[in-house]
């Protein structure tokens, strides 16, 4: 059975050219002009990755995003028209797992949709009924439900969040460098932006830290990288 992708954009250039692209790498394209209906479409169709533009009417894609995470801890991968920091950092920061600058490569769009999914579904099959855990400090990841524990409280975690906090709590002390994280937990080696870290390190660190601006867990080693604290027994 293909794999169904949500494709939302309301240049409908933008949305025939994914389809045929999509198609011809064996995908099943559903695709959406709007917020409200990428909305309907979503929760109809239960697609396993969404290509998301950020301006649209009605509904824009931070809203669209904000509204699937609700539920969903599918692969999201952002279309923005400009470079501006500022759509990238909310995009991340409304759970998106990826974004592109318009205009893009199609190719590298395709490496990055092929890796977002061999991913999340690596991550999902492992981790079905496996009651995977990482324990530190006052901090418990559970795995298999995407889902942080701290003093009693539960917060959700995207399937990027998830996965990368298990990677840093499997390799507690060692340093990582920003690209190197980018093409262990990514995937994309030199194809993706390193802000992507630094920006999804941070959501992470509001969710897992006490203060965020001066974290225990998720540290930073200056001018090399990030490493999670091996004192957290």
């Amino acid at each position: 059975m293909y794999e169904k992708i949500l494709v939302v954009d309301d240049e409908v250039s933008i949305v025939d050219i994914l389809k045929y692209n999509l198609e011809k790498e064996g995908y099943r394209p559903i695709p959406a002009y709007d917020g409200y209906q990428a909305i309907e479409l979503f929760e109809k169709e239960m697609p396993a990755l969404v290509i998301l533009d950020v301006m649209m009417p009605g509904a824009d894609g931070f809203q669209v995003c904000r509204k699937i995470r609700e539920s969903s801890n599918v692969p999201i991968i952002m279309l923005t028209a400009r470079a501006e920091e500022m759509d990238t950092v909310l995009g991340l920061e409304m759970g998106a797992d990826d974004y592109m600058t318009k205009p893009f490569s199609m190719r590298e769009l395709m490496a990055r949709i092929r890796s977002s999914l061999r991913r999340y579904t690596a991550l999902t099959q492992q981790n079905e009924g496996s009651n995977e855990s990482f324990t530190a400090g006052e901090l418990i990841l559970d795995v298999d439900r995407f889902a942080i524990r701290k003093r009693g409280k539960t917060v959700d975690l995207t399937q990027r969040e998830t996965e990368l906090l298990k990677f840093f709590m499997s390799r507690r002390g060692q340093v990582f460098s920003r690209a190197a994280i980018l093409e262990r937990v990514w995937g994309y080696e030199a194809l993706g932006d390193e802000r992507t870290v630094d920006v999804t390190i941070r959501r992470l660190r509001e969710k897992i830290e006490d203060e965020a601006s001066a974290p225990e867990y998720i540290l930073t080693k200056r001018g090399v990288g990030y490493y999670f604290n091996d004192k957290m027994r």
